[in-house]
């Protein structure tokens, strides 16, 4: 039998751009995954759409609610600060594993509201779920939260040895 050897030899950059790169495409299957299949964690203050559908097309109109509203001060950890923290990944490895987006607030930011829109209106189209502007808000928030963390980490790059290189 033929045995073929390839020998990689990559350098620490290129081998941390390939294991961010896995992280990031792990994200994103774990991201679709619990905003299109998983649970449907709280309920829709929005009127009903066709087919039942429920959705909400006023800013701040369920945080507000939510904040407001709320029995315990869990709902609006999970609810509100969960948005938050579950676009955060997305603001920080988008522009680690592309170099496109490296050093480009703007960009990853409107590109991560692009990618929450879309989930949105998915959850609208084919799920039970709740279509939210203030979930495009808060996630859009949490990857711009993310960039921030990237580029702050970046700029200390000559002090991080294993942070990204140009």
């Amino acid at each position: 039998m033929f045995q073929i050897r390839t020998k990689l030899n990559l350098s620490t950059h290129q081998q941390i751009r390939a294991v961010a790169f896995v992280l990031f495409v792990i994200y994103l299957g774990l991201l679709f995954y619990v905003t299109l299949f998983a649970w449907n964690y709280g309920a829709s203050l929005g009127p009903a759409g066709p087919g039942g559908r429920n959705y909400n097309i006023i800013p701040f109109r369920s945080i507000y609610r939510i904040a407001v509203f709320s029995k315990d001060i869990m709902d609006p950890i999970v609810i509100l600060l969960g948005n938050v923290v579950l676009f955060m990944p997305f603001g920080f490895l988008l522009p680690f594993v592309f170099k496109y987006f490296k050093n480009v607030i703007l960009k990853v930011t409107f590109i991560s509201c692009l990618i929450s829109i879309f989930i949105e209106v998915s959850q609208f189209l084919f799920t039970l779920r709740v279509a939210n502007v203030d979930d495009v808000i808060l996630n859009t928030f949490g990857a711009f939260l993310g960039v921030i963390i990237f580029v702050v980490l970046n700029s200390f790059k000559k002090r991080i040895i294993f942070f990204y290189k140009k």
